[in-house]
């Protein structure tokens, strides 16, 4: 008699989703480094991710939307409760800019260093600490690993500071795994962009710090040699093994970040 193998696989029961992208071309989008991306709206993203249990997430601004915010304001309420914002701003934005943007669900600044949105980092840790004092925003960092070297001293300083992708880099997961050692969180997304691997890289960060880990879409996975795929969640579901572990990475540790109710 041939035995069936009963075991269930391992799947996340609840996600928020970290890090995902709407373009909507009824609001400002300009050419980064040759590149424009086709739109990608709020009911793009409800159609590509309908069959996973999605709760909340953190809608993030690409290189292509600049400093402009606007599109926020038309995007968060239609994804719902449970969504918040991380814009690109200049260190010269304004208080009044900031607490304005807070009111309407935004969270965070994104650091943008890959794309060159911003350039130099003199003022980091002074803007980091100021956004933090005034609005409880953080900073998360777009950066690919190899350049941490210079970077992650002052990452270090920072009250509240994330990572995109995986930090890029194989040669760099040593310096993430520093972040995450130091309280940092660690997006796992981008896994068609990430150069690390990324059944190693979450086993060694999980280790290293359980509420280091935020999964991520990172549709639609723009510039990319894959975009996101349901294999990605069973990649970090099988690294996981572990129902509690796999709760904290898909739902919990992104959803004490950014203050969103379960």
């Amino acid at each position: 008699m041939i035995e069936v193998d009963q075991t269930e696989k391992q799947q996340p029961h609840r996600i928020v989703d970290a890090h995902f992208h709407i373009y909507n071309s009824a609001y400002p989008l300009i050419e980064n480094q040759g590149f424009l991306p086709p739109p990608f709206t709020v009911e793009d993203y409800k159609d590509r991710t309908k069959d996973l249990p999605i709760v909340g997430g953190a809608l993030v601004s690409g290189s292509v939307q600049g400093f402009d915010h606007t599109y926020f304001a038309n995007a968060l309420p239609k994804l719902g409760e449970g969504f918040v914002g991380i814009t690109n701003l200049p260190s010269s934005v304004s208080d009044a800019k900031i607490l304005a943007l807070k009111e309407q669900g935004i969270r965070g600044v994104r650091v943008n260093l890959k794309r060159r949105v911003v350039r130099g980092l003199d003022n980091l840790v002074d803007f980091g600490e100021r956004i933090w004092d005034l609005a409880g925003w953080h900073l998360e960092m777009y950066v690919d690993s190899r350049e941490l070297d210079e970077v992650l001293p002052k990452l270090l300083k920072l009250p509240k500071v994330s990572i995109d992708h995986l930090g890029m880099a194989r040669s760099g997961v040593s310096q993430i795994q520093r972040l995450a050692e130091a309280g940092g969180k660690i997006k796992a997304s981008g896994f068609g962009r990430t150069e690390v691997n990324v059944s190693e890289a979450v086993k060694l960060l999980y280790k290293t710090n359980p509420d280091c880990l935020m999964f991520g879409t990172d549709l639609p996975s723009v510039r990319t040699e894959r975009p996101f795929n349901f294999g990605d969640i069973d990649t970090i579901c099988n690294a996981l093994d572990d129902a509690k572990a796999i709760d904290k990475v898909f739902a919990t540790n992104a959803a004490e970040f950014y203050g969103i109710k379960l």
